[in-house]
């Protein structure tokens, strides 16, 4: 374990405030999560002087590690909670195996209960997916009309992202560029612009079951039901990673999510930068620097600021904006609909679709009903009520026992629907009740699972926002509809000079992906005329 992670991120002053006023910058980061802590890492391997500067007393933003029960022997992962989209690039470049990052892969990938007592699994080997398929009694033509759905995710993923070029590594291609990588393929175009996630499995699936356990993918953290324009994008996001060389597949990281943003930290620092925390930036100069909530400037030849563009406007001038910059910053939508629940749990769930067999139920796990009940819970949701209809569950202990007591278990769930704001209440006033929208919901499948819960956390968009520093609770930074990705997404360049962006708001996505940071550091490079592989050991 490295030094960063026995401390979990709690690194404190390095010297004092006054001491790092003192220097001169080549550049400040703003935000210690782990795009800006991959940003620090790769200017600081080329040799520049980099200071991170982080408001709360600890690293990661959504991607750390907490111990937010009375028994600390629980470490939660608060919002990140699995991995798959973290880049091998990053991986490799900033040696972070070396620095204690491991994986378990999850297997199925995705597990779905349906109340009757069967179960979907996707599972890593196929021929285990195909036999589950047999044994559901799914029809010829509903099991290739999956494999082709799968398919077509599958080539797009390919031609995106192991091309001449990998679309997620530098500025984004335009539409017309990504038109031409998909080989002008109609159904591919629409995939990634314009498809419901709906209109994709009507295309390719009748069965109600594998339509059940499968809308999911395309709506998580959207602000849109299953039936809306471009959610089949969502999907095609998530589906992009290549975990380890093993493909679009998800695993639980050992120790829990904050050990990615612990590695990276770790990387930082040995090159050279200096990580800052309980300092929060109250005003960005481009091309000067920062300055402090205290007062105290630090200089700096370039910023880079890893907080959502909401809060990014709000630390600069606006007499320095140019009309346009600020209407898109002003424009970007950040609306979210997830709520997080996070539970002790003093044994393992008992899944009535795993009786005698609970090895599938170690998996990411969607507990939900059909596409029309997700559709008018996300309605509820729009109009001022929390309804959680769609629960992702993750149990970090089937894989990894080290994050919480001997024996005991730790579930991390990731729902929808739930606003920001709740008609005619408020979220310290309905939280107990959401917390029982989950516990119902997962007990529909997994009985008496409310007996399990010895302790438990409830955060809506609201909390989210406050703890994490996440405008509207957006655990992307902003919405990933087609709209606001790829040419739509803000690019690490904005036309300040000087001022740079790495957060989950630029190009490629939202997620644990470390390309953002990584993408940042090298339009950086390149202004300054540096290679980022410059100064690397």
């Amino acid at each position: 374990m490295n030094p960063v992670a026995e401390k979990l991120g709690v690194l404190g002053m390095p010297e004092p405030l006054a001491d790092l006023a003192r220097r001169k910058w080549d550049a400040v980061v703003v935000g210690a999560g782990h795009n800006g802590l991959t940003a620090a890492a790769y200017l600081a391997r080329a040799g520049q002087k980099v200071l991170v500067l982080e408001r709360r007393e600890q690293i990661g933003g959504a991607c750390t590690l907490e111990r937010p029960f009375s028994d600390e022997g629980y470490v939660v992962s608060p919002c990140a909670y699995v991995v798959g989209l973290l880049d091998d690039l990053v991986i490799d470049e900033l040696d972070l195996r070396r620095r204690g990052l491991r994986f378990f892969t999850a297997d199925p990938n995705l597990w779905v209960p349906f109340e009757d007592g069967s179960s979907f699994g996707q599972f890593l080997d196929d021929r285990r997916t195909q036999a589950n398929l047999d044994q559901l009694g799914i029809s010829e033509a509903d099991q290739k009309g999956y494999w082709a759905y799968e398919h077509l995710f599958d080539q797009v993923r390919i031609k995106l992202r192991k091309g001449d070029r990998d679309t997620w590594v530098g500025d984004s291609p335009s539409r017309d560029e990504i038109e031409s990588i998909l080989d002008h393929d109609q159904e591919m175009i629409d995939l990634v612009f314009k498809d419901s996630i709906a209109e994709v499995l009507d295309r390719y699936i009748g069965d109600e079951r594998l339509r059940t356990a499968l809308y999911g993918q395309g709506v998580i953290g959207t602000w849109g039901g299953p039936f809306e324009p471009g959610t089949a994008s969502i999907k095609l996001m998530h589906y992009q990673g290549d975990l380890e060389g093993q493909g679009p597949v998800w695993g639980y990281v050992e120790g829990g999510m904050g050990m990615v943003s612990f590695a990276i930290a770790d990387a930082a620092i040995e090159s050279g930068a200096l990580i800052a925390c309980g300092i929060e930036v109250s005003e960005i100069l481009p091309g000067e620097g920062v300055v402090c909530e205290d007062g105290t400037t630090i200089n700096a030849r370039n910023v880079i600021c890893n907080a959502d563009p909401k809060r990014m406007l709000g630390m600069l001038d606006e007499s320095d904006l140019d009309s346009g910059f600020r209407e898109r910053l002003e424009a970007w939508k950040v609306r979210s609909p997830v709520v997080k629940f996070n539970a002790a749990l003093e044994q393992f769930p008992q899944w009535t679709a795993a009786a005698g067999d609970g090895s599938p139920a170690q998996a990411t796990i969607d507990v939900c009903g059909t596409m029309e009940e997700a559709q008018a819970a996300f309605e509820r949701c729009a109009a001022g009520e929390p309804a959680v209809a769609f629960a992702e569950i993750y149990i970090q202990t089937g894989y990894d026992p080290t994050v919480a007591p001997e024996g005991r278990h730790l579930m991390s769930v990731f729902g929808q629907y739930a606003p920001y704001d709740i008609k005619g209440s408020d979220w310290d006033s309905r939280r107990d009740d959401v917390a029982a929208q989950f516990i119902d919901l997962i007990s529909r499948f997994a009985p008496g699972f409310g007996n399990l819960v010895t302790d438990h956390e409830v955060l809506g968009p609201p909390d989210i926002e406050s703890r994490i520093g996440l405008t509207g609770g957006n655990i992307f930074q902003g919405e990933v509809t087609p709209d606001q990705m790829w040419e739509g997404r803000l690019s690490a360049r904005t036309p300040l000079p000087g001022l740079y962006m790495s957060g989950a708001a630029t190009h490629p996505a939202g997620s644990v992906i470390a390309l953002n940071g990584r993408n940042a550091a090298q339009a950086v490079l390149a202004d300054t005329g540096v290679a980022i592989g410059a100064g690397a050991d």
